[in-house]
């Protein structure tokens, strides 16, 4: 018969449950705020603005549709690429 007292089994559970509550806190939600501001700045993609792809082309868009854009990389080079591979757009910065 043992002699000292029974460990409540949920008390075992509590250092899993803490690390899943800091990996979450830690991974999971930054990755998941990040991946909302992406999905807004690609539903945001207008005719002009100058964008960078994930390739590094720097490029104007010319036309946008669903799931694909157009982009002018230079005089009479046009070239057709899912939204998907948009890095970021640069901000323009206005000459004084």
């Amino acid at each position: 018969m043992p002699t000292g007292q029974q460990v409540n089994p949920l008390l075992n559970l509590l250092p899993l449950v803490f690390i899943f509550i800091v990996f979450y806190f830690l991974l999971i939600r930054p990755q998941k705020s990040k991946e909302k501001e992406q999905h807004k700045m690609l539903d945001a993609l207008e005719k002009n603005d100058e964008i960078v792809t994930v390739s590094g082309i720097h490029g104007t868009i010319v036309n946008v549709k669903d799931k694909t854009i157009t982009l002018r990389v230079d005089d009479n080079v046009k070239i057709e690429m899912e939204k998907s591979c948009v890095a970021y757009v640069k901000k323009n910065q206005v000459a004084k």
